[in-house]
């Protein structure tokens, strides 16, 4: 199984490469949200762990994106926000 990461505070996203590498997973981590834009848009990946607040374009927009271009890949979204409307939205 491939998974992308897109995650842009990068002690965090280390520690989960290495927790996904450990568990035997294939992952491509990137920081910024075009980046994760175009590597979700390449079509290699059977899972995305995406955080909402990125630079350059959030993990929502990215979201958005793929699914109105059919990309129907499994998303995890991450998220340090704790107001309601937030993890509702």
């Amino acid at each position: 199984m491939r998974i992308l990461l897109v995650e842009d505070e990068v002690r965090l996203s280390q520690a989960l490469v290495e927790i996904f590498q450990k568990n035997r997973y294939g992952v491509d981590a990137v920081y910024t949200g075009p980046e994760g834009l175009e590597y979700a848009q390449s079509g290699i990946y059977d899972a995305i762990v995406l955080d909402i607040m990125l630079p350059g374009m959030d993990g929502i927009t990215i979201l958005k994106t793929l699914r109105d271009e059919k990309i129907q890949v499994p998303v995890l979204l991450l998220t340090a926000k704790d107001d309601i409307g937030d993890k509702v939205k």
